[in-house]
C-alpha cells in the first residue's frame, strides 16, 4: 500500500527573518535606483516641478546609502558559517545602492566647488539684457534682473577666464558666426536682431531639462567686433557651474 510523502519541514522562524531582511535590502536597492532614474525624466516631462525633482534626486542618494550599508552588513554576516548563503542578493543590492548614490553625491561635490550663483556674464557693468525672453524670465523664480557686483565678484573669483571676445570680423559677419555657433551647440535661437547686434536663445540642462536663457550681444570694436554673452538659469540658486561652461563653449566656438 503506497504511503504519502512526508510533509516538508517548516522553515525556521530565524531563517524566515533572514530571508525577509535580504528581500528588504534588495527592495531598497531597487527603489533607490528607480528614484534616480525617475528624477530627471519626470522633471523634464513636467510630471512634477523642479523642486520635487531635486528632492527625488537627493532621496535616491539617501535610500541608496541605506541599501548599500545593509548590503555590506549582509555580505559580512554571510561569512559566518551558520548564516552562510548565496551572496547574489546583497551584491545586487550593493550595486544598485552605489549606482543610485553616485550621481547625487558627485552633483553635491561639484556644487561645493563653485559659487552659489546662476547668472554669468562677460560684462557686469552693462550686462546684455533679455528682451524677447523677458516675459519668460520675469515669470521664472530667478527673474531677469542682474544681481550686480556681488554676483560678479564671485564669478570673477571662480571663472576669471570668462571675458568678452574681440574678433576681427565686422559685426554683421560676427552675428552670423554667433548664430551658427549657438545652433551647433544645440541652443534654441528664439530671436536674432542683426541691426541691434543681439541674439537670444534657450538651452536645457541634460538630465533635469532646466531651461537656461542666453543673450549674445555683438558691438563694433575698432575694426572688428566685441562679443558679450550672458547665460542665466530660470530656477535654482546655484547652477553648479553650468552657465560658465556654456559661455566658455560658445566663446571657444567663435574663436
Amino acid at each position: 500500500m503506497p504511503t504519502a510523502d512526508p510533509a516538508p519541514a517548516p522553515v525556521p522562524a530565524r531563517r524566515r527573518g533572514w530571508i525577509a531582511v535580504r528581500a528588504v535590502t534588495l527592495a531598497l536597492g531597487v527603489a533607490a535606483f528607480a528614484l534616480l532614474l525617475a528624477s530627471g525624466p519626470a522633471t523634464r516631462s513636467g510630471l512634477w516641478d523642479w523642486r520635487t525633482g531635486l528632492r527625488v534626486f537627493a532621496g535616491a542618494a539617501t535610500v541608496g546609502m541605506i541599501a548599500a550599508a545593509a548590503a555590506v552588513v549582509l555580505l559580512a554576516i554571510g561569512f559566518v558559517p551558520r548564516w552562510r548563503s548565496r551572496p547574489w542578493v546583497p551584491l545586487v543590492a550593493l550595486c544598485l545602492g552605489l549606482a543610485a548614490m553616485a550621481p547625487p553625491l558627485i552633483f553635491r561635490a561639484q556644487a561645493s566647488h563653485v559659487p552659489p550663483i546662476h547668472d554669468i556674464t562677460t560684462d557686469a557693468q552693462d550686462p546684455p539684457a533679455f528682451m524677447a525672453l523677458l516675459a519668460e524670465r520675469d515669470h521664472s523664480p530667478n527673474g531677469s534682473a542682474y544681481a550686480g557686483a556681488q554676483v560678479f565678484d564671485q564669478q570673477r573669483a571662480a571663472y576669471p577666464d570668462i571675458k568678452p571676445a574681440v574678433l576681427p570680423g565686422a559685426p554683421r559677419d560676427t552675428m552670423q558666426r554667433a548664430i551658427d555657433a549657438a545652433r551647433s551647440l544645440g541652443w534654441e535661437v528664439v530671436a536674432s536682431d542683426a541691426a541691434a547686434g543681439r541674439i537670444e536663445a534657450t538651452d536645457r540642462t541634460r538630465w533635469f531639462g532646466f531651461s537656461d536663457d542666453i543673450v549674445v550681444r555683438v558691438r563694433p570694436e575698432g575694426a572688428g567686433s566685441r562679443v558679450d554673452v550672458r547665460s542665466a538659469s530660470r530656477v535654482g540658486r546655484s547652477d553648479v557651474g553650468a552657465n560658465a561652461r556654456r559661455v566658455r563653449k560658445f566663446l571657444a566656438k567663435l574663436a
